[in-house]
């Protein structure tokens, strides 16, 4: 195998986030055949180098992937000082996970999980543009013109949001509903969107992600994906 880089494959070993490997590099607690690796790049060959973190050997990881349905005030970070009840805590696995991208504590719905750090830089990569739709309950009535502004894009702090498909599921007097997709990612994108519109949201559902759907699977359940959905992701990141 050729070499690659230090922190890609103490990434894909599960020891934690690529950017986090970089600092366990940088502070000195990574060894590689025994002597310590401090300084990036660093490049290794993970099947004849001896790795090691604070004195323990890595070993490379099995590749698990699954889908979530996240309940409210669940959290998708893997650590939080708080205390808050995270994503992780809720997939059964013996492998050390973390979520791709981040729906906020509010949002519910579809996360995909997995230990595939290389898959998981592509999922949220804005270079490939997977689709991600949500299901949205407004507290107001929301109008035609609302709904083009949507669809066109409005403006945030890091400039006009892409183009976005809306449909109306319900309009009421007191609240509506509304499945709206894009293929951005941007931070609390959909709530800021609706708030730029003057539409103040109620509960925020993912739906879907992709072709994957949330479709027979319980809040707080996760599935395994199959084959066919995990070479889907890859083919949808390939190039």
């Amino acid at each position: 195998m050729a070499e690659q880089r230090l922190q890609k494959v103490l990434a894909a070993a599960g020891i934690d986030s690529r950017r986090k490997c970089e600092e366990l590099i940088l502070s000195g607690q990574v060894r590689v055949n025994r002597k310590v690796v401090d300084e990036l790049p660093a490049f290794v060959d993970p099947e004849r180098d001896i790795v090691t973190v604070n004195g323990k050997k890595i070993r490379a990881a099995r590749k698990v992937y699954f889908l979530l349905n996240k309940p409210k005030s669940v959290i998708c970070t893997n650590r939080d000082p708080r205390g808050r009840k995270k994503a992780i805590d809720l997939v059964r696995t013996n492998e050390r996970i973390f979520c791709v991208g981040r729906l906020d504590a509010n949002t519910t719905g579809l996360i995909i999980l997995t230990n595939d750090s290389e898959l998981t830089n592509k999922l949220t990569h804005p270079r490939y543009g997977i689709a991600k739709t949500y299901v949205v309950r407004i507290k107001k009535e929301i109008t035609g013109e609302q709904v083009e502004k949507l669809k066109k894009g409005v403006w945030l702090a890091e400039g006009k949001t892409g183009r976005a498909s809306v449909k109306i599921l319900k309009r009421g007097h007191n609240e509506s509903s509304i499945e709206i997709t894009i293929k951005q990612g941007l931070n609390r994108q959909i709530r800021r969107m609706l708030a730029n519109v003057g539409l103040p949201v109620k509960s925020l559902t993912r739906t879907r992600f992709g072709r994957l759907t949330v479709r027979g699977l319980g809040v707080g359940k996760s599935r395994t994906l199959n084959k066919a959905e995990i070479a889907y992701l890859k083919k949808a990141t390939s190039g």
